[in-house]
């Protein structure tokens, strides 16, 4: 034990964890002239933690991809839709009201330019994610805003990876990776340092679960410890427990958007050390998961990115209602499902569609974005489903095709071992809605969304198919695909201040005090700090209830730079 302390000595600062977040912070502390100890419970191949594994997606306020596309965005829209979707109405939502404005204004302002100058580009087609539930001042995001990365994760994350490369060089920054923290030390009221064990070799792939063999326990310590180990979306015995009761029972049957690591273990230390963790149950997780036939980590699930065509069906082929359309409201139709009594839905839709609409979320799911392959990226536009996609309908087990209903809904009900769907009753939902698609007019709320989606360029060229009805017959045949909740994102966190120092649990509000004045007060435990998802991206919950999408890795970036000017203005 005393060697592994002797290797922190001389340390200003201590970062767990080398996420996104982690290494934003480590790198920008070193940066302002510190030193810095980045421990890392897994390898060193796995730098850059969940981030790696994204899609790349930025949320960026009047942009110039948006302007050149001809979309009219504005901070004070922006504004509208982030505190439409938040619905920040918690005495604990002191804090992150903070943050959410703060990073607005980050995101239409310097957010761009910073990373441009770090060598980051963007695809030129800015996605429309979490179209919303159909008000003005609702959950939504009212114009498209998804800014795909060049690289898409592995992108974001490379100029962090290169700054911390020069630092280790410089000897300001020392990597140890294997290191598990399980307790933050706390002495006279300060955070001083960690505790944990130092793991076992282990040489698995990024992402494939390590070994938790421990051969020596370490403490170091320092004056500031950064915790930014992620969320709690690998821990599904952890989700479970703080499972929002609003949104039902959690289903038995789920997929996993993230590695097991992701278990929560540093939330739990800095709360078990006095940190304020607010939010427990306010959560991310999607609707449109699939079981990746190629997986990498236990129970690994894919989300499928949809375009707006897909006819949304319960597990008895009941069609959903407003607003849970493809890519429209996440939580609500999350929520719609937890009453149907089953755990899973399904997609019902056309060879057309699947070609032009699915995209797969993951940095390994689009080989030319994370390649930045120009040639193969421009052929998208051409017919057929992208190689990724086609591969889930060669493999998926979630994947069934068929030229009828009754077929389809045969090979719908030996998937699932019950004779849930009613060939009949499916049918006359499809038509229903076919019937819909002969005009330009419709009173089938979806059916318009999908004409007005076309109306944006992005759009039409790809990611929204021509409307067509699923029975026509030059459309290819009929596509079934079983869809799982796929845990993903902690939307609470641990609470902390614009500098991201971690605030300790309020005392009892005083007797004719407004309740929200607990929390409006400085409460900091000193020493100790939090970004990324540990955070709950900022505050301890930034999003509020509600996410627009694109904006956690945005969240990770912004927390994990605001955690370090508190660091360096504390230190001075």
């Amino acid at each position: 034990m005393t060697a592994a302390r002797h290797a922190a000595d001389g340390a200003d600062v201590i970062v767990v964890g080398a996420g996104l977040s982690g290494l934003v912070a480590a790198t920008r502390i070193a940066d302002g002239g510190r030193r810095v100890l980045l421990l890392e419970r897994e390898g060193e191949q796995d730098l850059g933690g969940q981030a790696w594994w994204s899609f790349g997606g930025l949320f960026l306020i009047d942009s110039p991809e948006q302007r050149h596309l001809g979309i009219r965005d504005s901070l004070e829209l922006a504004r509208q839709d982030w505190h439409g979707s938040a619905a920040f109405d918690r005495p604990e939502d002191h804090w992150p009201r903070r943050w959410a404005e703060a990073y607005l204004q980050f995101a239409a302002g310097e957010k761009r330019s910073w990373l441009h100058g770090l060598g980051l580009r963007l695809f030129p087609v800015v996605g429309w994610a979490e179209r919303g539930d159909g008000r003005a001042e609702g959950h939504g995001n009212s114009v498209p805003r998804f800014h795909i990365t060049w690289g898409t994760g592995p992108g974001v994350v490379e100029p962090f990876v290169r700054a911390l490369a020069a630092h280790r060089t410089a000897g300001r920054i020392t990597l140890a990776t294997r290191h598990a923290v399980e307790e933050v030390l706390v002495e006279g009221g300060r955070a001083v340092g960690v505790r944990g064990q130092v793991l076992a070799p282990d040489a698995t792939a990024r992402g494939v679960g390590s070994t938790r063999e421990a051969s020596r326990e370490f403490e170091h310590r320092a004056a500031a410890i950064v915790v930014a180990t992620g969320g709690i979306g690998g821990n599904e015995e952890l989700v479970r427990e703080l499972w929002p009761a609003d949104l039902g029972t959690m289903p038995e049957e789920v997929v996993h958007g993230v590695p097991a690591s992701v278990d929560g273990t540093g939330m739990l230390a800095a709360e078990r050390a006095g940190g304020s963790w607010i939010n427990r149950d306010r959560m991310w997780h999607y609707t449109e998961g699939i079981r990746n036939w190629d997986p990498v980590w236990r129970g690994h699930g894919i989300r499928i990115l949809p375009g707006p065509s897909s006819l949304w069906v319960d597990a008895r082929g009941h069609r959903l209602p407003a607003p849970a359309f493809p890519g429209f409201d996440t939580t609500s139709t999350l929520r719609h499902l937890r009453t149907t009594g089953h755990d899973h839905s399904w997609f019902v839709l056309t060879p057309k569609i699947i070609a032009k609409e699915f995209a797969l979320s993951g940095s390994e799911q689009n080989p030319d974005l994370t390649g930045k392959d120009v040639r193969q990226v421009l052929s998208r536009v051409k017919p057929g489903a992208p190689a990724p996609v086609q591969a889930f309908l060669d493999h998926g087990e979630d994947f069934l095709q068929a030229d009828t209903v009754p077929e389809l809904v045969a090979r719908m009900n030996a998937l699932t071992g019950e004779d849930l769907v009613e060939a009949g009753e499916l049918e006359r939902v499809i038509r229903a809605r076919d019937a819909e698609i002969t005009n330009r007019f419709s009173k089938d709320t979806q059916i318009t969304a999908l004409r007005g989606a076309r109306h944006y360029l992005g759009d039409r060229l790809i990611r929204t198919a021509a409307p067509h009805r699923l029975l026509d017959p030059s459309a290819g045949g009929l596509i079934a695909v079983r869809l799982h909740v796929l845990l993903r994102k902690t939307l609470g966190g641990l609470e902390t201040d614009l500098g991201g120092r971690v605030q300790r649990a309020p005392a009892a509000a005083v007797p004719g005090t407004a309740e929200q004045d607990a929390y409006a007060v400085d409460r900091r435990l000193p020493g100790l700090y939090a970004a990324g998802e540990a955070s709950g991206f900022g505050g301890g919950g930034v999003h509020g209830d509600n996410a627009l999408e694109g904006t956690f890795l945005g969240g990770c970036l912004f927390s994990g730079r605001q955690a370090a000017k508190g660091v360096l203005e504390d230190l001075r």
